[in-house]
């Protein structure tokens, strides 16, 4: 790290994490505060699917498959696999929508193996104040990515049960007719703790993961001898960076898990909530 560099740093430990916790925001604080950067890595990641999608659907190949093609079918199958074991019947969306999300979330997780400074540092060389790298650490895309899932549980609660179905599970839900009132508390506890708790255990889990590394980013940045910390860093660094690697691919994956099987419960029939 340059003297240049060193200076341009936060005065202390604790404005440094703050600092990179910090998201490029306009708007006015609160409902109507868009996070720029959010926007942009998510954005960013989707279109590079899409354009993977795209060009691997031009060059399909049943004799001489490549091996990005390879990769993804046997993704998907994995999926597929999923679905068919944990899905009642068969709706042609569920499985396209649980292979987008496993793949998109594990894309906007494994910005955080990149290096907590280094995106950072190039917005700074451009004028930026401040940058996040990991969309998932926003509540704002966890929030968003579990609200569209909702959106899906309650149409397809009213679409496969009906709207006086649908009703009928929070009046007589789970203790009758005799306490309607302490059902409908209950069963509306249950449907919001839904998005609620798949946009918590993802922002929590990938939260925790990047402050980990701001804290050994931390060795270097305020320790002064650079020649004892550079090395401590970067092999602490690197062994939890290969144990991140299994957290992204499994918050990625609990989060499409829970979303089929609350599609499949959206898809029973009353009689079997």
């Amino acid at each position: 790290m340059s003297q240049a560099e060193h200076a341009s740093l936060p005065e202390t430990p604790v404005a440094y994490i703050q600092h990179h916790l910090h998201n490029l925001s306009v708007g006015d604080a609160g409902f109507w505060m868009l996070n720029l950067d959010t926007l942009f890595f998510s954005w960013v990641l989707a279109g590079l699917m899409m354009y993977v999608a795209y060009k691997l659907g031009k060059n399909l190949s049943m004799d001489s498959p490549s091996g990005m093609q390879n990769a993804i079918e046997a993704i998907y199958e994995f999926v597929d696999g999923q679905v068919n074991d944990i899905f009642p019947g068969r709706n042609p969306l569920i499985a396209p929508l649980a292979f987008t999300i496993f793949i998109w979330i594990f894309l906007m997780n494994a910005m955080d193996l990149i290096p907590v400074d280094l995106l950072p540092m190039v917005a700074g060389w451009l004028g930026i104040e401040y940058l996040k790298v990991v969309p998932t650490t926003d509540l704002s895309t966890t929030f968003g990515l579990a609200l569209s899932v909702f959106a899906l549980i309650v149409y397809y609660n009213i679409k496969i049960k009906g709207p006086m179905g649908y009703l009928k599970m929070f009046l007589f839900h789970p203790f009758g007719k005799y306490a309607i009132p302490l059902n409908i508390a209950m069963t509306a506890i249950e449907e919001i703790a839904k998005p609620v708790s798949l946009a918590l255990r993802l922002f929590g889990n990938m939260f925790a993961g990047e402050l980990l590394f701001l804290l050994l980013a931390l060795l270097t940045a305020f320790a002064g001898m650079l020649w004892l910390t550079l090395p401590t860093q970067v092999v602490l660094a690197s062994m939890w960076a290969i144990f991140h690697i299994l957290v992204i691919t499994l918050q990625a994956f609990i989060f499409m898990l829970l979303t089929i099987v609350y599609l499949g419960m959206a898809h029973t029939g009353d009689e079997e909530h």
